[in-house]
């Protein structure tokens, strides 16, 4: 009896096991079955969200599931990355990681570890990123701000999306090869950066490519790009390196997951986002937007990110800026 018994108990235990296997088979292959979150980390109607919104309609077709947008603007860009780490890895939550998401690590108490604690799906794009001021602004150029600014320490002020987010930490560098000093003011995003400016709240903003109608207007100015070349749209605007400062910032942006994401889960997610940024309709909004595709799989945007996370560190160190722990 006892032997029988054991037999029996052997059987159905295998049984039981071909049957979770199955159902795991299945639950990968019926990926997804409702909708999914896409956190984008700033606030409505800038150009990441104006981009992702584009891109996430896109994929949700292919998919067949709807892509379904959450902003949650604040903490430099991190508050997404904050919510993958309590998200289960089920492919259902996913989140923009902005570059902030490589550099606070070095600078303060997170609640994320960038090279452990996401499963990295897709790198899509960077900002077309640059100072822009009102076309009745004082200063014609770059030139002409600093000069201004050597003469009024501290009186000229800058919006962007958040302290020590790519934006905030560019222009201190900036400011700091320059000699000068400006005022930040940080916001919540970019429309809340292009509101400020054009009211006269700020003399500056750093804006990605929202600022182009305001621009072609005839009612603000780019003064400067952080582009590694000049952009078609507005090749008479500088580089930072054409005004004397070897800098590139494009703040590079991508798709990922909780860690553990299932490798089937990731590859069909990649898959959709990558017919996504490559579609006609995203790489005429990418122009208009002054960016372009950059476009890396999951397992090159893994190492892109380790990459980031060292060149963050850098920074860092080279800005002279101690961790806050």
């Amino acid at each position: 009896m006892r032997n029988s018994f054991s037999r029996r108990q052997l059987i159905q235990g295998l049984a039981a096991g071909a049957t979770l296997a199955a159902c795991g088979s299945s639950w990968s292959a019926d990926f997804p079955a409702r909708p999914i979150t896409l956190i984008v980390p700033f606030a409505a109607g800038g150009a990441t969200d104006n981009l992702v919104r584009s891109i996430a309609d896109l994929a949700g077709r292919e998919l067949g599931q709807p892509v379904v947008v959450d902003n949650k603007p604040g903490a430099a860009g991190v508050l997404g990355a904050n919510q993958l780490v309590r998200a289960t890895a089920d492919g259902y939550t996913l989140s923009i990681l902005p570059e902030p998401v490589f550099r606070l690590p070095h600078l303060q108490k997170t609640q994320f570890d960038p090279l452990r604690d996401f499963s990295y799906v897709i790198h899509l794009s960077g900002y077309a990123l640059g100072i822009a001021t009102r076309a009745n602004a004082p200063w014609a150029d770059w030139a002409a701000v600093v000069a201004d600014a050597k003469k009024r320490p501290g009186q000229i002020s800058y919006g962007t999306t958040g302290i020590n987010g790519t934006m905030h930490i560019t222009v201190e560098e900036m400011a700091q090869r320059s000699g000068i000093q400006l005022n930040h003011i940080p916001y919540k995003g970019e429309s809340e950066i292009i509101a400020a400016l054009m009211g006269g709240h700020i003399d500056l903003g750093v804006t990605a490519g929202s600022i182009a109608p305001m621009v072609d207007e005839g009612k603000a100015r780019v003064l400067v790009l952080w582009t590694a070349k000049r952009a078609q749209r507005w090749p008479n605007v500088p580089t930072l390196r054409d005004v004397g400062l070897d800098m590139v910032a494009n703040s590079p942006f991508g798709i990922a997951g909780p860690k553990g994401m299932p490798a089937a889960i990731t590859k069909t997610l990649h898959d959709a986002f990558r017919k996504a940024l490559e579609a006609p309709a995203t790489r005429a909004l990418l122009d208009r937007l002054n960016q372009e595709s950059a476009y890396l799989d999951s397992e090159a945007y893994t190492a892109f990110a380790r990459e980031r996370y060292g060149f963050a560190r850098q920074q860092m160190e080279r800005l002279g800026l101690k961790p806050n722990q």
